[in-house]
């Protein structure tokens, strides 16, 4: 992989792949690079595409104070290493992140994203869980957070068990105390409609058509917020978005 350095000295990796306008992605929450991989590998044809792995994630590093500009900021060292301006995609916390730079002045020509967890519903505020995923980092309960936030996404109880059984739930456990930047990047989980707002470049916010309604519904308060906003349904598609599906899509609107 290759190095970018951010603002604040951390390394960040990232790997390049195809030709074109470049590309960045954006991954959420318990991801690293490699889980970009295939729709990256579908993008290639059209795009240089920077696939990196978020601070404290994989092959990149981190500091002990968190904040969510230092993520702004690892981004814009890829954005720099990319020539100094890029679109940029980023799927459910990740789309919050690419979100937020975007409205931070970044030189983003477009912001796509898929998904992103925020709500509508007052009632949905995240206080509770960031109390609770707190406790359980502060306690190096790793297993637990990751329980705790496979459960705040639907994830079945007996379903989570299975997955503690898993080769790949080590893994899982290496990235837990990321969670609490996903927590942070997303705030409350109210939608940021003041701060999309400020975003002046074409925004474009897909949800899968078999998705839960609520991700439709927050989706399309999310364009509307951008003052050059537009939303789209990806039909047959839920929360693990197919890249064959989504690819089209998204070199059509960063063409």
């Amino acid at each position: 992989m290759k190095r970018a350095v951010s603002k604040d000295g951390t390394v960040i990796a990232y790997e390049r792949h195809g030709d074109g306008p470049p590309l960045v992605l954006v991954g959420g929450a318990t991801c690293t690079h490699e889980a970009d991989a295939p729709l990256a590998a579908e993008l290639a044809a059209a795009h240089t595409v920077y696939v990196y792995d978020r601070r404290g994630r994989g092959e990149s590093g981190d500091t002990t104070a968190y904040a969510v500009a230092r993520e702004v900021e690892d981004l814009a060292a890829v954005i720099a290493e990319a020539g100094g301006e890029a679109g940029v995609y980023g799927i459910s916390s990740g789309g919050a992140l690419a979100l937020e730079a975007a409205a931070s002045g970044l030189p983003i020509t477009r912001t796509a994203v898929y998904e992103v967890p925020y709500s509508t519903d007052p009632a949905a505020r995240a206080d509770a869980y960031t109390a609770a995923l707190g406790e359980r980092l502060a306690a190096d309960d790793r297993g637990g957070a990751v329980e705790l936030f496979l459960r705040r996404v639907g994830m079945p109880p007996e379903a989570v068990a299975g997955m503690r059984r898993a080769p790949f739930w080590k893994g899982l456990e290496a990235l837990a105390p990321t969670l609490a930047h996903d927590d942070a990047v997303m705030g409350k989980g109210e939608v940021p409609a003041a701060r999309l707002a400020d975003i002046a470049q074409p925004v474009l916010v897909l949800c899968g058509g078999s998705s839960s309604q609520w991700f439709r519904d927050t989706g399309r308060v999310i364009a509307e917020s951008a003052a050059r906003g537009r939303y789209e349904t990806l039909e047959g598609q839920d929360h693990q978005v197919a890249p064959a599906v989504l690819a089209p899509v998204l070199r059509e609107f960063f063409a």
